[in-house]
């Protein structure tokens, strides 16, 4: 039999390939690129991608380990995906073993078998004779069963239903038990489609005309002004073609919101994948856009990767968000790869959103994709009147000015809802002694603790340490001390006391912890009734509520004056997306957003001008410094329990550019040849804004290029430097391709 070897993908750091022999006696033909195998690395057992067969390798035959089985006949990856993570792993310069772990659910990671998706279901048999059938509960199954041949024996139990009953009807023949993959969820009242305004049904006719090819969309549209209508009568033409649409949301909070919407809409099933999932419901939903049983996909971040073998469409809500970035391990942007598989499946890419990041509105306004703007809001709602209020030397009552409290009194008596937002969870952000000036701070960063009341706790929202609240100040012994700052519970409690007979609501990661509890909390709020909202981030994206009139911006300067250059553009979509939230229904909305620099001259314009103009504004400075999207931007980070470590294993870093960089010019002067690129510039290495966290120092070095290819040259060659490095494994280091956060 000839010698061949396996070349594996592994979930491992390295970036490479590994070889194995075949397990048993088995042929070459047997071993297909997408397949997974067991293997032993080191003292672990992984399971691993097969990529190819050969009959030649660099490893001594003796070195090799044989495989220990493999598990797929046939492939679980397909070629499509295969090539899509192959171009991931290059673009961001990581394993493609990493990426490929990524792209399949945590059970298929495991090395479990596809059928543990199937669930018990049981099935109506024909049947010539009429059933004679015991007591009120088997008579009541079996009148499901008239209704609906099939039900999942969840289902059935959840109503009540008991195995023995079940076991009855099967023994008379009535029904039948088996193992199947459920089918995704599907609406029993289909809603009608609601009527377009003029600009909507451009942006409807313009994508449809790219259906069945490439092409990058931006839907710039204010909030309110129907995106997600436009969304759905899309969804309808792609679904007339037979193709299947894949949908990608920020948050998992809008993902219960967005599904009942589209099952309402559509008689097709609607798959839903996001991490609130528990691994067996993930798998569920893999398998059922694998085998094309669902025909919409509606996820977060990761659902990009899933296969869809009838794919036509991709919509991206929010486009600008930040969560579509994945900030550690991988960081890849679900935006950026989601462009990238459309253009591989030849299908439109439509990127939604009211504040469209910069990158994207210059793409845009470049011409590189189809530009679509929908100005004003849907139906007869009109955009809320917004008012910057100053409170520099103003006295406060509870965080809030006199004229904000009077005019939340004035909508809640009209019935109305009140909308206050502060980006600060917990109590107080900051516990300090009034006697010696001591401050609660976390021993493992560069950060004071937050205190929470409920329960009442110190807190690090950075590196999650905890600890009881002190009765006394640690250095002077004073009973002094004091909550700092206003975060959402204070302010929950104080405006409990300013305004007793309406109730408040409070909305963040600490209020609702789970689905079911996030459910319950906005089934309230849109049953109606005047009520005050107090919530962070949560409350601002994407939510429809028709009763909020107003909307209160607390703490909205903390992006004016931000060391990242992206703080601004970030910033003034924040308090877009916040005050969206106002008067979204019939009733007028108004935004306050109280602030200390009242005349800041990018802030008037957001509020005078509107965010396109503030972007456009945004777009000259970044040209000017030569920012993204005008270079192209890497950034390498390192950290270390020991400073100088780290400070020397970035210098390494830029010394190794630098030189790197000195050769390229001497070989083209030697050559005679003009460069055609620009080089890489250098900035750093320095501290991140804050340097020590969770117990390591963090530093980074930042690379700009002109040009694309200029910085992955470097960055390729900087990888297989830095991996070969010695001393140095007590640091760990990331390269981020694109970063979004420079802090």
């Amino acid at each position: 039999m000839p010698f061949f070897v396996v070349t594996i993908a592994l979930p491992v750091p390295l970036r490479r390939l590994f070889d194995y022999l075949p397990a048993n006696t088995e042929t070459a033909d047997r071993y297909q690129p997408g397949q997974r195998a067991r293997v032993r690395f080191g003292s672990q057992l992984l399971t691993g991608i097969v990529i190819t067969t050969s009959e030649q390798t660099d490893v001594p035959h003796d070195k090799l380990k044989p495989l220990l089985q493999r598990l797929d006949d046939q492939p679980l990856v397909d070629q499509h995906t295969l090539a899509l993570c192959q171009w991931l792993a290059g673009y961001y310069h990581h394993s493609l073993g990493e990426v490929l772990e990524l792209a399949l659910p945590t059970m298929l990671r495991r090395g479990c078998e596809l059928t543990e998706a199937d669930e018990k279901v049981w099935e109506k048999q024909s049947s010539s004779t009429t059933p004679e059938l015991k007591g009120v509960k088997q008579q009541s199954l079996w009148q499901l069963f008239q209704q609906q041949p099939q039900w999942p024996h969840k289902a059935l139990t959840t109503r009540g239903f008991t195995l023995a009953q079940l076991k009855r009807l099967a023994e008379l023949g009535l029904i039948q038990e088996s193992e199947q993959l459920p089918a995704p969820a599907m609406a029993e009242h289909i809603t009608a489609p609601l009527p377009l305004n003029s600009e909507q049904q451009k942006g409807v006719d313009a994508i449809r005309a790219h259906l069945g090819s490439f092409k990058p969309c931006l839907l710039e549209g204010v909030t309110g002004s129907g995106k997600t209508e436009v969304y759905l009568q899309l969804i309808a033409a792609a679904l007339q073609d037979n193709r299947q649409v894949l949908v990608l949301v920020p948050e998992i909070g809008l993902t219960p919101q967005t599904v009942g919407r589209f099952r309402a809409r559509f008689n097709v099933p609607v798959a839903l994948l996001h991490s609130g999932l528990n691994d067996r419901e993930r798998l569920q939903g893999w398998r059922q856009c694998r085998e094309g049983a669902a025909r919409i996909l509606i996820g977060t971040r990761s659902a990009v990767f899933t296969p869809l073998p009838d794919l036509g469409l991709i919509i991206l809500d929010e486009e600008h968000d930040a969560s579509f970035k994945q900030q550690d391990g991988l960081r890849y942007s679900a935006r950026d790869f989601a462009l990238v598989r459309g253009h591989k499946a030849q299908v439109p890419v439509l990127l939604g959103s009211a504040t469209p990041s910069l990158e994207t509105l210059h793409n845009a306004l470049t011409g590189k994709y189809l530009h679509l703007k929908l100005l004003r809001r849907a139906g007869n709602a009109k955009p809320p009147a917004m008012k910057l209020h100053s409170i520099l030397h103003q006295p406060l009552t509870a965080g809030f000015a006199q004229p904000v409290l009077a005019k939340m009194q004035q909508h809640l008596r009209n019935g109305k809802q009140v909308l206050v937002f502060i980006n600060r969870r917990g109590f107080a952000p900051l516990l300090a002694c009034q006697q010696c000036g001591w401050m609660a701070e976390c021993r493992r960063c560069d950060a004071r603790l937050t205190l929470h009341q409920y329960p009442a706790h110190l807190h690090c929202h950075h590196c999650d340490f905890q600890q009881g609240i002190p009765a006394h100040c640690p250095d002077c012994h004073s009973p002094k001390i004091e909550a700092v700052g206003q975060g959402t519970e204070r302010i929950e409690q104080q405006l409990e006391q300013l305004f007793p007979d309406f109730p408040i609501r409070r909305v963040d990661r600490d209020s609702v912890r789970t689905k079911q509890a996030f459910d319950a909390l906005f089934d309230e709020i849109h049953n109606g009734g005047p009520c005050i909202l107090v919530g962070t981030q949560m409350l601002a994206k994407g939510h429809h509520f028709p009763d909020v009139t107003m909307v209160t911006i607390l703490d909205s300067d903390a992006g004016l004056f931000s060391a990242d250059f992206r703080g601004m553009e970030h910033s003034a979509q924040l308090i877009l997306q916040v005050a969206g939230r106002a008067g979204r229904a019939e009733s007028p909305g108004e935004v306050w957003i109280q602030t200390l620099y009242a005349d800041h001259p990018q802030l008037n314009l957001l509020l005078d001008s509107g965010y396109h103009a503030l972007a456009l504004s945004m777009l000259q400075e970044r040209n000017a410094q030569q920012l993204p999207p005008y270079s192209f931007m890497a950034l390498l980070r390192a950290e270390c329990e020991d400073r100088h470590l780290a400070q020397q294993f970035l210098q390494q870093a830029r010394g190794f550019i630098q030189e790197l960089q000195r050769q390229h010019h001497q070989y083209h002067d030697h050559q005679g040849l003009k460069l055609q690129q620009e080089g890489v510039n250098l900035l750093g290495p320095f501290p991140a804004i804050m340097e020590r966290r969770a117990g390591r120092f963090r530093h980074q070095l930042q690379l700009y290029a002109k040009e694309r290819a200029s910085l992955h040259r470097v960055a390729a060659t900087l990888v297989q430097f830095l991996e070969q490095q010695k001393g140095f494994n007590k640091v760990r280091w990331h390269l981020d391709i694109d970063p979004l956060d420079t802090l």
